[in-house]
């Protein structure tokens, strides 16, 4: 009976636990774009983009866009990460908007948003 008891109150504080866990709120955090600059003009096709760390994110929604997001023609990529940084290949002679938003298991931020032409 004893080891029953203590079966059932293992099983008890092991669901009660599990509702105390909280995830944190994310989606008023914003995430800041490094590399490339907003709006700048580069001379090569492998573009590392980068950004700094949001505190709690576990992920990152990257997407690049040909010419930008309002006029898309290509969206070139759309990549979940769990580094804040990758490298893509791009074609020259044309203008790119990029954007990232960070994500945990409940939230995600807004999108962050750069643009830039490669020559």
């Amino acid at each position: 009976m004893k080891k029953y008891l203590y079966v059932l109150f293992t099983i008890f504080l092991i669901v009660s636990c599990s509702d105390i866990i909280e995830v944190p709120d994310i989606s008023q955090n914003n995430v800041i774009l490094v590399a490339p600059s907003n709006n700048s003009t580069l001379a090569i096709t492998t573009i590392t983009l980068s950004w700094n760390p949001v505190a709690d994110a576990e992920r990152y929604q990257v997407q690049v866009a040909r010419p930008d997001f309002e006029n898309i023609l290509q969206l070139e990529k759309d990549s979940i990460v769990s580094e804040n940084s990758i490298s893509v290949q791009l074609e020259a002679g044309n203008s790119y908007q990029w954007r990232v938003r960070a994500i945990n298991s409940e939230y995600v931020t807004s999108y962050a948003t750069y643009s830039f032409t490669i020559e």
